[in-house]
């Protein structure tokens, strides 16, 4: 089956579908700006007392992972069934350690903190928009 009909079959042509995709792209991708632009950030700033071995390595993964989700949300909108489980797991995971280094006192710079509340707040709507009971039927098998 092709993309194309996996997309019809999945019921991914309904308008709510097309909506729903429309805004999940938008938030993962503007999920993705914020965190290519940070570790550009921490290229430019290397020398800075704030970004440590832990700030590299948290910012690297976020990067990394944040191109893997864009790149599996634009599948899932093309109707794979296995990019949208993706999609689900991947950013329920993302946001769980978002909320823990964001809690945890005196582990990361303030700054990084706040972009990763950003980064925490992009999330939550792509978990919520990608969890919602239309959007999961429309993968049903």
């Amino acid at each position: 089956m092709t993309n194309k009909a996996a997309g019809n079959a999945n019921g991914i042509q309904d308008p709510n579908h097309v909506t729903a995709f429309r805004r999940l792209k938008a938030l993962v991708g503007l999920y993705t700006a914020v965190s290519v632009l940070t570790f550009a950030g921490l290229v430019a700033y290397r020398d800075s007392s704030s970004v440590t071995q832990p700030v590299w390595v948290r910012i690297s993964i976020v990067a990394v992972s944040s191109l893997i989700l864009f790149a599996l949300t634009l599948r899932a909108s093309r109707g794979s069934r296995g990019a949208f489980r993706r999609v689900r797991i991947l950013s329920t995971v993302m946001l769980a350690a978002i909320v823990v280094i964001v809690s945890l006192p005196g582990t990361f710079p303030v700054w990084m903190r706040i972009e990763q509340g950003v980064c925490g707040v992009f999330l939550l709507g792509v978990v919520a928009i990608s969890n919602g009971r239309r959007l999961r039927a429309g993968f049903a098998r």
